[in-house]
């Protein structure tokens, strides 16, 4: 992934069998051969109260589904309306992960559909802005050998954003430059400056280098965590845990399913991506299936069960919207 992204907010193949329903990684599908499917909401969908009705201790959320129009149905225990083969009922979540399970009773005996959903309970106004594909600035400061790390433009830049808005900023870092800067020569002289504005500017890492492009999308998930150890060790060195974050954006935002567990381990907790479509296939979407990354082209955030991390979608890329377009972009449905 290129550039600045901000954001509003922010396939393991294993098949086990539960409750009579199929599941195979991070989608959860009914009996084979069943006419029941629940339709909303999507397996793994973040919901907050924008998606349905606060209650006292709970959200409240409709849940749709299709069956044999004879059949009867129940969602978690409850008797579902029925008008042909839809059906619909209302749930209420109270914890933070549900499993929604409808059941129909009928001609071809007993069939069961789950999902499982995510309760965002403290869902308020929010968003993340990070800026990818750094080095530079750590270069020019070493070599210049500044005062203060706001002698660099860049840094006292983003400095005076944060001071005039109150933005703060995660920087997704390089190990090495084109030209043989490598973070190991970056002084940790500059502790104390990172230390005391750690609660705005943030460091992550991004990749080892800019170039080739795309490095993780075939890559063994060793390689990818050789170098995200490689840069966190340096950014702990240089700059204090303080300043150390878990990346929120991998470069090109393209890595194999089985990097997800060991991305996990070491703190990410959400990974964001295009979701859009190019020359027919998704792209920009962590190699997540088609079903997935349409879902995340439309909505926000999709939890994914087998590894833990919440799939997030990029809202805008500021340098490449003209300043006329920023508000239009941002607008609900925009883009």
């Amino acid at each position: 992934m290129k550039k600045a992204r901000p954001t509003r907010r922010r396939v393991l193949q294993a098949a086990v069998g539960m409750a009579g329903a199929v599941w195979q990684g991070s989608k959860v599908l009914g009996q084979p051969g069943s006419a029941l499917r629940i339709e909303e909401p999507f397996h793994g969908a973040v919901l907050n109260h924008r998606h349905g009705e606060q209650t006292e201790g709970g959200l409240k959320i409709r849940v749709c589904g299709q069956a044999p129009a004879s059949d009867s149905v129940t969602v978690n225990g409850t008797a579902a309306e029925r008008a042909g083969t839809s059906f619909h009922t209302d749930v209420v979540l109270r914890e933070k992960e549900t499993d929604i399970a409808a059941v129909a009773q009928g001609s071809q005996g007993r069939q069961e559909h789950r999902v499982r959903v995510v309760w965002d309970r403290h869902s308020r106004p929010r968003y993340r802005f990070s800026i990818d594909d750094n080095s530079f600035f750590l270069r020019d400061i070493a070599q210049k050998k500044y005062g203060s790390l706001f002698d660099c433009f860049y840094l006292k830049g983003l400095r005076d954003l944060h001071s005039k808005y109150g933005t703060r900023f995660v920087l997704n870092i390089y190990y090495t430059t084109d030209d043989g800067f490598e973070l190991p020569q970056f002084s940790d002289r500059y502790q104390g400056e990172w230390r005391d504005n750690a609660d705005w500017l943030r460091l992550a890492f991004h990749a080892h280098a800019n170039l080739p492009d795309r490095p993780y999308q075939n890559a063994a998930p060793a390689k990818l965590v050789a170098d995200f150890d490689q840069v966190a060790e340096q950014i702990i060195r240089f700059a204090g845990e303080q300043t150390y974050t878990p990346p929120t954006v991998i470069h090109w935002g393209m890595v194999l399913p089985t990097a997800l567990k060991p991305l996990y381990e070491r703190g990410v907790r959400v990974l964001s991506g295009f979701f859009t479509r190019s020359n027919g296939a998704w792209d920009v979407n962590y190699l997540l299936d088609d079903t997935r990354s349409e879902y995340l082209s439309r909505h926000d955030a999709l939890m994914d069960f087998d590894s833990g991390i919440v799939f997030s979608k990029v809202d805008i890329v500021c340098n490449n919207v003209t300043v006329d377009k920023i508000v239009p972009t941002l607008a609900p449905g925009g883009k």
